[in-house]
Parts: C-alpha cells; structure tokens; sequence
C-alpha cells in the first residue's frame, strides 16, 4: 500500500521558484566575473594565454567568500604590475610588491638587520634571544620555530612525502621538490640578477646570489668576528666552537656537523649519483665535482699559478698547487714529529696508519674498511666497474686519475722525473718515490705482527694475507681465488685472452706486462739479473729468484696430497693435474685436452704450423718456448745442470739424469706414469 503523498502548498511552489531564479542570477553573475578575471590575467601578461593554474586560482576565489569575490573585481589590488603575480587579497600583494621596491619595514632593535616580512624577523630575533622552545625527541637538536624541526625530522624517519610526477625523485621539502622540477624538467628560471643576468629557480637562491655583489653578510658568529653571506656557512664555523656534530650516518657511525655533509656521505652508501653530465655518460654524487668534470669539456682553466704557467679548473687544486712553491706543511701531527702534510687529508692517514688504527670508512658491498674517505670512493668503483677518467686520444678509460695519467705518457713521451742516483726517468712521481727506496733501503711499511717491512703498500698487503689467510678476490669463471686484486686481473685474462701490453717493435703482445719487459730483451739484448754463483744472467728477475733455488735447494711450493715440492709454483699447479686428472685446456680442431696451456699451445702448432720462437743467431725456428731456450745454450754455451759427485755439467736436465746413473747404477729410462713418455733420457740435438 502506497503511503501518504506530500503535496508542497502554493506558497512553498512559488518560494522554491523564487529561489531557483536568484540561484540562476548568481551563478550567471558568477560566469560574468569569471570572464573580467580572465581578462584580468590577459592583461597582466598580455603575450600569454591564461594557464590552467590561473583560471583554477580565479575559480576557487569564486567559491571562497563574498570578501574574496569584491577582491576579484578589484584587479589593482591583487595583480602586480611588475611581474603578473596574483595574490588573493591586498595584504599579501603589499608584501610582493617588497621584493622589487627592496622595501625592509621590520627592523631589529638589536642589530642592523631588517626583514620584508614580520613572521621573518620574528624568526631572526630568536638569535638574539637564544630560545630554541622546539625539542627533537631522538637527538639533541632543537631549534627556534616549529617549520625547522619539522625538516629535521625527516632526517631521522628517512620520509620524503614530496614525489616527482615525472621521475623517481622524491624530497623531503616541498621547496627541494620546486627546486627539482625546474633545474630537471622544466627549465624555468623565473627570477634574473639585474646586476650580472643570474637566472634561478629559487628565490632564495636569487637573494643569496645578491649578496655576492652588495657584499652583505648578515649572518654573524657571537663568539668571534666571523660573518657569513648565507646561514649554513654560520652553521658550519659554528661547529668549530662547540665540536658538536649531530649527524650520524646508519651505515658505518660516519658523524659531521652539517647535514649536507651527511647527505652527501649516504650517496658512498647507496651508490646514488643525481649530478649528471650534458654532454657524456658522466655523474657525480656532488655538483662541485660535476663542475669539475665539466672543465673536462670546455677546457676552462680560470684558476692561474702566478709563479708558473700551472692553471687549474678548480681553486681548491690551485691552493694544493700552490704549497709546491711555498714548501708549506701546515697540518702538524701532535702524537710524533711528523709535519710533512699539505693537505689535512694526508694529516688524516696519516693519523689513522700509524696512530689510531681508526678505518670509519667501510664497503656496503664487501666490508672493506680504510681511513680514507677518498680510498673508499675508488674502492667502490670496483663493485660498479665504472671508470670516469677517459683518454681523449684512444678508448682507454681508468678509475683512478694516476692510472690515466700514467696511460698519457704513452702518447705523449713525456717523463719527467728523473733519479739522481742512476738516471732512471718516468712519468709518475709516485713511482720515482717508490724507485728511490731501492737506493735508500726504506721499507717504511711494517708488519704488525712479525718483523717483515716492505717498500710498497701492496709488498705489504700480500704479505698480510699470510697471516689471515683471507682470499677474497675470486674467479667468477673458475675456482681461482687470491688476496691480491691485481694477481685476479691477470688471471681473467686467461678466460678473456686479452694482451694489452703490445711490443713497439713487432707484433708480440702480452697478458702481463713484466712478460713484455721479458720479451723487450730479446730486441735489446739486454739481462741485467746475474747469479752472483754461477755468472748466469737472465732479463727476468723472477728468473734469476727461481734459478737461485738451485744453489739453495729451496723448494717453497709443497704438494699438499704427496710429498712432492718444486722450486716453481707452475711446476706445483702441472704436478695437482695429475692428482686431480683435470684437463681444463681443450683444442678447438680435435679432441685433445691438456692440463697446461703451454702444452695446448705446443699442440696447436700441430694445427697452425706456426713456430713463433726463432733464434738470433742461426735462425732456427720452435713452437715450443722451451725447445728454444734449450737450442739457445748451444751458442752461449752454457751448461746450468751441474754433478753434484763430479765435475760434469750439461745443458740439459735430461743428459744429467742419464751421467747420474753412471754413479747410482739405477738406469732412469723409465716411463712416466699416465704419460708413456720416458724420462732420462738425453735430449736430441735441436
């Protein structure tokens, strides 16, 4: 059943009509001051259409308030003649219209600072009071006005409410995220220096930039003369007062008085590098080293030397520079006598080597710890395989800088550093420090934990790993592992094949490059390494270390399955192949395997014909290095296998196991095991 209808009465039909009609007025009254506003921002900027943000703005006006719907009608009070700024009510258009007049009503009655805003010089004359009423709950930090704990608590959180629509970046301030999407996206640089045309995004950034030419510092210290143009130059000479650094990085206990610093710091952590470069594949984690790199490019060197022609792309290299003429050293350890540091980075290691043992800088990705904020940079690029410094004369690229400059002086020819002792020239000055400790003795890195020294850093590394036993460079293509990172490239190469190191004089080329020294001497003639027993010479120290084993009877390399030991640790890796039975050397044309490259390469010869080993003297050519060094004796002579009951001498080890007999009466014409070759017999005439 249906219920009861409700009828309106004649006077309540004729009220709603009434009603529904003034509604109709208003809303068209509304649409005609919507179009006045239109033409309101038409004329405040004339070349420009009207952006959706300008009419969005117009029509929440519309819906505010009467107040705020007589104030659109008034467009002089809300419209700035200068730059087309809108502001919602005269107030706040007064308060614009100070920054192109320069206009400062609130003074300080304490200083001679003044503000365009009252709410500004309330925050200024909390410096003078000392009242820091905001109290962060997990540190010690406080500050004068609510905004300035509310961004320091992000530090703690981690949050970064502000997200860009148009990448990744997040912030935790929504002036940072305005920052960002000018400089990143939009480009737009509102606000010019009429001094020298600066542009920025920022108006704070344009009132800081003024100051660099009115000479204005407001920002003055309370415990010494300092002044500074900008507040987080005062926050950081501050820190030299009262030591207080409350900033703390969860990774590794890093601790700084600034937050930048920390900011910067968690970029070695994260990996994260925001300042990329326009014209390569460059980035950094901080601009200054972005400005740097950028020099690259320009080649601008405004930084000039006034001793010599040395100019620099950056003042902090010309100061360095500088302490060459100068001979200065002003950072002085107060534990010894050393004063021999430029740079306070050098005082720091120094401090930490031989001092404090303190390493605060470790690896997120290997824990690798050093006391050098630098070290660790180069370090990381290790894990990222990134190498920023390019050779702009071939492909070469490096991580580190000396590594690059080291590689020009291939092109250029260039050494200059010379030994007054013997002569000897190169082209890095590290090197001709390293070199002099062979004239000197030093041996300026000790073991901790027994009586070894050593003249490099690396002698000493190496031997450390004696003591830990710590392995941690490791093959990702066979069960290779060793302590030295240098001795893992050169063992990669035997995967990859590669032979950077070519001789200038033919079409050798090497893995390693004391292996084309080796062969340089073929060219020169050259063996500078002489037994001081026998009179054998060799161009290969390590050759002259292992002969000498055979004075000495030492035999370090010990098979850990038998009691068999050698004089050479190739000779111990053969000896595991045949315990182990792995042939992991294949040839490509058949199916033959070999425990040893060198005997896959003696076999290729098979396939290839090639006998690259060729005598000086006669011309005999080998494929096999050792036949050649056994044919070389027959011109020099030399007969390195020696009795040990007699007199009698040979060139070849087998011809000596064969005269042995002679005394033992036990024939050695024996086949090898797993083999079938005999051994002792003598070699055939090559």
């Amino acid at each position: 059943m249906d219920g009861p209808s409700f009828q309106p009465s004649g006077n309540e039909t004729v009220n709603r009509e009434g009603l529904a009609a003034e509604t109709g007025r208003q809303n068209d009254k509304r649409k005609e001051t919507l179009l006045e506003d239109t033409d309101i921002v038409k004329s405040a900027a004339p070349d420009m259409e009207p952006s959706s943000c300008q009419l969005a703005q117009v029509k929440t006006e519309q819906k505010a308030s009467p107040k705020a719907q007589d104030a659109v009608k008034t467009p002089n009070l809300r419209v700035c003649g200068e730059c087309g700024y809108r502001a919602p009510n005269r107030s706040k258009l007064a308060m614009h219209m100070r920054k192109h007049t320069g206009e400062r009503p609130y003074k300080c009655d304490q200083c001679d600072y003044s503000a365009a805003q009252k709410g500004t010089l309330d925050r200024h004359m909390a410096k003078h009071a000392g009242e820091k009423p905001y109290k962060c709950d997990q540190c010690d930090y406080s500050a004068a006005h609510k905004r300035y704990l509310n961004k320091h608590m992000f530090t703690h959180t981690g949050e970064k409410p502000y997200e860009c629509d148009k990448c990744n970046y997040s912030a935790a301030t929504k002036r940072t995220l305005d920052q960002h999407m000018t400089s990143r996206h939009t480009g737009d640089k509102h606000y010019m220096c009429g001094e020298c045309g600066f542009r920025t995004a920022a108006r704070s950034s344009l009132s800081v930039h003024m100051r660099t030419h009115t000479g204005e510092k407001p920002y003055k210290c309370d415990q010494c003369d300092y002044s500074a143009a900008q507040k987080g130059n005062l926050d950081q000479h501050m820190a030299k007062h009262t030591g207080d650094k409350p900033y703390t990085c969860g990774e590794c206990g890093y601790r700084t008085a600034y937050r930048s610093n920390l900011t910067q710091h968690m970029r070695k952590h994260t990996g994260e590098k925001p300042y990329k470069c326009e014209q390569c594949d460059y980035s950094a984690a901080k601009k200054g080293t972005l400005d740097i790199h950028m020099a690259k490019h320009t080649g601008e060197k405004p930084y000039k030397c006034d001793q010599c022609d040395y100019s620099a792309a950056d003042k902090r290299s010309l100061k360095k520079h500088m302490l060459k003429h100068t001979g200065e050293k002003p950072y002085k350890c107060d534990k010894c006598d050393y004063s021999s540091a430029s740079t306070k980075e050098t005082l720091d290691r120094h401090m930490a080597r031989q001092h404090t043992g303190d390493k605060p800088y470790m690896c997120g990705e290997c824990g690798f710890r050093t006391a050098d904020r630098s070290y660790l940079s180069v370090h990381m690029r290790k894990h990222t395989g990134e190498k920023p410094y390019k050779c702009d004369q071939c492909d070469y690229s490096a991580a580190h800088k000396k590594s690059l400059d080291e590689h020009m002086a291939k092109h250029t020819g260039d050494k200059p550093y010379m030994c007054g002792e013997c002569g000897y020239r190169m082209a890095n000055r590290s090197r001709l420090t390293e070199h002099m400790r062979k004239h000197t003795g030093e041996k300026p890195y000790k073991c901790d934990q027994c009586d070894y020294s050593a003249a490099h850093k690396k002698s000493l590394d190496r031997h450390m790993t004696k003591h830990t036993g710590e392995k941690p460079y490791i093959c990702g293509e066979c069960e290779f592992w060793t302590a030295d990172r240098t001795r893992l490239t050169e063992h990669m190469r035997k995967h990859t094949g590669e032979k950077p190191y070519k001789c200038d004089q033919c079409d050798y080329s090497a893995a390693h490059k004391d292996t084309l020294g080796v062969h340089m001497t073929k060219h020169t003639g050259e063996k500078p390494y002489m037994c001081g027993e026998c009179g054998y010479r060799t161009a290969d120290r390590s050759c002259l270390t292992v002969h000498m084993r055979k004075h000495t009877g030492e035999r370090p390399y010990k098979c850990d399955q038998c009691d068999y030991s050698t004089t050479k640790k190739g000779t111990l890796n053969q000896h595991m192949a045949k315990h182990t039975g792995e042939k992991p050397y294949k040839c490509e044309e058949c199916n033959h395997s070999a425990a040893r490259k060198g005997n896959l390469d003696r076999h290729m010869a098979k396939h290839t014909g090639d006998k690259p080993y060729m005598c000086g003297e006669c011309g005999y050519r080998t494929a096999d290095r050792s036949h050649l060094y056994r044919h070389m004796r027959k011109h020099t002579g030399e007969r390195p296998y020696k009795c040990d009951q007699c007199e009698y001498s040979a060139a070849q080890k087998g011809n000596l196991d064969q005269h042995m007999t002679k005394h033992t009466g036990i024939p050695t014409c024996v086949a090898s095991v797993g083999t079938g070759r005999l051994t002792g017999l003598p070699y055939p005439d090559i």
